[in-house]
């Protein structure tokens, strides 16, 4: 390294100019005038590098595949997918168990709101924002269970599922998902 060379430190981010020389002391001085001290282990000689000596490395075609515009195309969904349920709970107790002769009411009620509650967190867990749980019509105790339910969640939304679906016993649920 000689008076005049450009170089570089090596544990910093800096460079400039070598404007004197003493046994294992340089100087050297940087683009804004200031001076600095170094040894001369501490130097290495500064390499421009440019863009274009980088870009003769890469292949020829992959510099023209970057450059061009990728053509994105969108699927178009009809407005009664894009808006359907992603999950359908049935709470049916002959969906739930092979044999419930043997259970009373309050056990059957019991088990249809376990699932219902697991069904729901699963679905909060996956980040799913529509499912709709079918309950049937009948007394109307299980489906004023799950009211109960889901106004215990912050996140939820709940109203009757689409009439020419499900009729009326089914409710459908909307999950909200940016609620702090």
């Amino acid at each position: 390294m000689e008076i005049g060379d450009k170089v570089q430190a090596l544990d910093d981010d800096f460079e400039g100019v070598i404007i004197s020389k003493k046994a294992d002391e340089i100087q050297v001085e940087d683009i804004d005038g200031f001076v600095s001290i170094f040894h001369e282990s501490e130097l290495i000689p500064a390499v421009p590098i440019t863009i274009k000596s980088k870009l003769a490395e890469v292949p020829e075609g992959v510099i023209e595949e970057k450059e061009e515009p990728k053509k994105y195309t969108s699927k178009k969904i009809p407005a009664k997918q894009r808006n359907a349920p992603v999950m359908e709970v049935d709470l049916h107790i002959h969906k739930l168990v092979e044999r419930s002769g043997a259970m009373s009411n309050y056990e059957m009620l019991n088990l249809q709101l376990d699932t219902a509650r697991r069904q729901l967190n699963f679905a909060i867990s996956k980040r799913l924002q529509k499912m709709v749980f079918i309950h049937g019509v009948g007394e109307g105790v299980l489906r004023e269970e799950l009211y109960t339910l889901f106004r215990r969640y912050d996140n939820v939304k709940f109203y009757d599922a689409d009439f020419q679906k499900y009729g009326l016993g089914a409710t459908e649920v909307y999950i909200f998902q940016n609620i702090n």
